[in-house]
């Protein structure tokens, strides 16, 4: 039997950089086709008590994602979820392989102007330091995702409307929504 063994679970997980828009696209979709979503950040803040902003700064950031991959773990208790990553996530290759475990990836793909655009609150993206910065960190990780992903949508100069359309048809094609 060849493929990787799912466990039963069926989730959705959303990968790409800074600002791509993978929470709007997970609370989207879960609005569209009854489904849950979640998002990895927010797990990981729960387990720390603190905004991940804090916890980069109080306790670093290998500290965060040993507590990103924990949650990221727990979600194999659950079913069906549509799962919005955060930004490093694939800088931990056991992420990558519990993501494959448990469902499919779809990176969305974009431009460091993509993300600028929808980054507004930058003391909120610990990543985020400037955008020479920022552009250096993308570099780094697209091939990261690329690598991470079952699915890349291109999601250059389109709207959160558009994306979220074109995401939809592709996963009802493969008959994962």
């Amino acid at each position: 039997m060849g493929g990787s063994v799912k466990h039963g679970c069926d989730h959705i997980f959303f990968i790409g950089f800074l600002g791509a828009g993978k929470s709007t696209l997970a609370r989207n979709l879960g609005q569209m086709f009854h489904r849950r979503y979640v998002d990895t950040d927010k797990l990981a803040e729960r387990r720390c008590g603190m905004s991940v902003t804090s916890t980069f700064k109080r306790r670093g950031e290998a500290h965060f994602r040993r507590v990103e991959t924990e949650a990221l773990r727990g979600l194999a208790r659950e079913r069906s979820l549509l799962v919005s990553c955060g930004g490093g996530i694939v800088e931990t290759p056991e992420n990558i392989d519990l993501m494959h475990e448990m469902g499919f990836t779809v990176y969305l793909d974009g431009d460091i102007e993509d993300s600028l655009r929808q980054i507004r609150r930058r003391d909120t993206r610990p990543d985020f330091r400037n955008a020479a910065h920022a552009t250096r960190l993308l570099e780094h990780r697209r091939p990261l995702y690329r690598a991470a992903a079952d699915l890349t949508v291109d999601i250059r100069g389109k709207s959160f409307k558009d994306v979220s359309y074109t995401v939809a048809e592709q996963l009802l094609e493969r008959g994962l929504l």
